[in-house]
C-alpha cells in the first residue's frame, strides 16, 4: 500500500467515525467523509454489491480524486470500506478518475479508471492528459497494474482529444471478450463514445466509434454506459453544456439515453429514440450493473455540477448517490422503478381513498415524514370539469417546503425547491411534459432526509432533487385549484 493511500485510509477512519448515522441519509450512499461525485465500479462481486465513488476525503469540495468504497447485500444498507485507490503514481498523480469494475476469469476484481497527468506545453503552461489504467484486487485491497496505463493517446482514433478521454465502463460479452466504452471528444469539439475490446482486461484494442454526438446534445459526453435491455441496445451518457429542447432537455449538465440497435458489422449504434434519463434537478453520471437475478440496475450521483454551490458549512460530508433503480424498455422508452428491495423497508401503512380537494389546502392524519415511500393518484373530481392545478408540498414547516405542481391542461409537472431554505440562487425548478392520460397522474414519492425522487406513471419518467430543509420539517400538504380527487398510500421506511 502506498503512503498516500495509507494516509487517506487513516484520515477517513478517524474523521468518518465522528459523523452520526442520523446526520446522513438513511439508505442513500454518502461519502464516509469529505466530497463525493460520480459512482464508479458499480458491480456484483463475491456475493456483495460493490460501489466505488469519486472521493476527496480531506474536504467537502472537489479535489485530489481518490476512489471511496462501500459494499451492500441489498443495495440499501451499505458498509463503508477503506478507500480503494489514491493518486499515487506518476501517470495518475492528478487524480484517479471515473471508471468501472468487473470480475476476471481468475476470480480477481478488476478496476478500470481514468488516470490524469499533466503535460507541459511549449509556452510553459500545463494541461491535463487522460489515459486509462487498471488495478486488481480481492474486493478490499487493490494493486495497480505494473504496465499502466493500458490505453493512451496512441489508441485513439484520428482527431480524438487526449485531453478529453475518460470514464471507461467495462463488461464481458458472450464471445468471451471484455469490452469497454469511453467518452471522447472528436475534432469537432462535441462528443463521441469509443468502443474497445480485450481478451484479458489488460491488453486493449480500438474497435469503433460506437456513437457520435455531432453537436446535437451538448458537447462532451461523459460517463457512458452501454448494455442490452428488452431486445434493444441502450446507451447512457451525461452531456456537458446542453441546450434545452422544449421540456425534454434542460440547460447545463444533463442526462441522455439513446435506444437503438447495435450494428454487428460496424459496431455502431443505430439510434431509434432519444430521451432524458432524469427530469429533475440533481442527477448525473449514471452507471449500471447486471444483478445475479438478471435485473439491470442503475445508480447515479444525486447532484449536478450546476448546483454544488450550496452546502451546509458545518457538515463533514457532501453529496449522495441516488436510489438504485431497476430499468426496463417499454414502447421505445427507458422506464425506471425503485429497486424491489425497498419494499422490505416499508412499515406502518396509512391509506386514504377518494379524498376530494376543492379549491383548498389539506393535510391528512399520519401523512408526514422525511423517510417515507408514498404512492399518490390524482384525478379530476369531474372529468368534464378538470382542476386547474394540483400541488403536493413536502419537507414542510411553517416557513419552508418543496413543491410538486401539476397542471393537467398543459400536462406539465414542476418540481420547485426555491422555498426549501437554500441561501443560493441555484437551479431550483425543473419541468417535464407528462405522457399519457392527464386525467390520472400516478406518482411514487420517496423521501430520504436530504432528497426526494419522484417516479411518474410507473416509472415512465423520474424527477430527483436534493433537499435543504431542516430535518424537523416533516409536513406534507395537498392543494388544488378546482376539484381534484386523490388516493394516497404512505409507508415509513425503516
Amino acid at each position: 500500500m502506498s503512503e498516500m493511500l495509507e494516509k487517506a485510509r487513516k484520515y477517513e477512519d478517524e474523521q468518518g467515525k465522528q459523523i452520526k448515522a442520523e446526520d446522513r441519509p438513511a439508505f442513500h450512499v454518502s461519502p464516509y467523509v469529505g466530497w463525493m461525485n460520480d459512482p464508479n465500479g458499480f458491480s456484483y462481486y463475491q456475493g456483495e454489491y460493490h460501489l466505488f465513488y469519486q472521493y476527496n476525503p480531506y474536504d467537502t469540495h472537489w479535489d485530489s480524486m481518490h476512489w471511496g468504497h462501500v459494499v451492500s447485500k441489498d443495495l440499501l444498507h451499505w458498509e463503508y470500506l477503506p478507500a480503494a485507490l489514491a493518486p499515487d503514481e506518476d501517470y495518475d498523480k492528478m487524480g484517479c478518475f471515473s471508471g468501472s469494475a468487473i470480475e476476471l476469469d481468475d476470480g480477481r476484481q478488476l478496476l478500470m479508471y481514468t488516470a490524469v497527468d499533466h503535460e507541459t506545453l511549449e509556452d510553459g503552461s500545463k494541461r491535463d492528459i487522460q489515459t486509462q489504467a487498471v488495478a486488481v484486487g480481492d474486493g478490499r485491497d487493490y494493486v495497480k497494474y505494473e504496465k499502466n496505463p493500458v490505453l493512451t493517446e496512441k489508441d485513439l482514433p484520428e482527431g480524438a482529444s487526449k485531453v478529453d478521454f475518460r470514464d471507461p465502463k467495462i463488461w464481458k460479452e458472450k464471445d468471451g471478450y471484455f469490452y469497454c466504452v469511453i467518452g471522447s471528444r472528436p475534432a469537432d469539439g462535441s462528443g463521441q463514445i469509443l468502443l474497445y475490446r480485450s481478451a484479458d482486461g489488460f491488453e486493449w484494442e480500438f474497435v469503433s466509434v460506437l456513437a457520435e454526438n455531432k453537436k446535437r446534445y451538448g458537447k462532451m459526453w461523459e460517463c457512458p454506459d452501454f448494455f442490452e435491455l428488452g431486445g434493444k441496445h441502450v446507451l447512457l451518457t451525461s452531456p456537458q453544456d446542453m441546450l434545452p429542447e422544449g421540456l425534454e432537455f434542460h440547460n447545463g449538465n444533463g442526462t441522455l439515453c439513446i435506444i437503438g440497435e447495435m450494428d454487428p458489422e460496424t459496431y455502431t449504434l443505430k439510434e431509434e429514440t432519444v430521451q432524458s434519463v432524469d427530469y429533475g434537478i440533481d442527477y448525473y453520471a449514471m452507471q449500471t450493473l447486471l444483478a445475479p437475478d438478471g435485473r439491470r440496475i442503475m445508480i447515479a450521483w444525486m447532484q449536478n455540477w450546476d448546483t454544488i454551490a450550496h452546502r451546509c458549512s458545518d457538515s463533514k460530508w457532501f453529496a449522495q448517490m441516488s436510489l438504485p433503480r431497476e430499468l426496463s424498455v417499454k414502447n421505445g422508452r427507458l422506464y425506471q422503478t425503485p429497486i424491489r428491495e425497498l419494499d422490505a423497508m416499508r412499515k406502518d401503512r396509512v391509506e386514504y381513498n377518494d379524498i376530494v380537494i376543492d379549491n383548498d389546502v389539506i393535510t391528512l392524519d399520519k401523512i408526514e415524514g422525511r423517510t417515507i415511500d408514498m404512492e399518490l393518484v390524482i384525478r379530476p373530481k369531474d372529468k368534464e370539469n378538470a382542476y386547474k392545478k394540483f400541488a403536493l408540498r413536502f419537507a414542510q414547516n411553517q416557513r419552508f417546503h418543496t413543491e410538486l405542481c401539476f397542471r393537467p391542461d398543459e400536462s406539465v409537472l414542476k418540481i420547485d425547491r426555491k422555498f426549501s431554505g437554500t441561501e443560493r440562487a441555484l437551479v431550483h425548478q425543473r419541468r417535464c411534459l407528462i405522457h399519457g392520460d392527464a386525467n390520472e397522474l400516478k406518482l411514487r414519492v420517496i423521501l430520504d432526509r436530504f432528497s426526494v425522487e419522484i417516479f411518474i406513471n410507473d416509472g415512465e419518467q423520474v424527477m430527483s432533487a436534493v433537499l435543504f430543509t431542516e430535518q424537523e420539517a416533516k409536513g406534507i400538504s395537498f392543494s388544488a385549484e378546482g376539484a381534484a380527487k386523490i388516493d394516497v398510500v404512505k409507508y415509513d421506511l425503516v
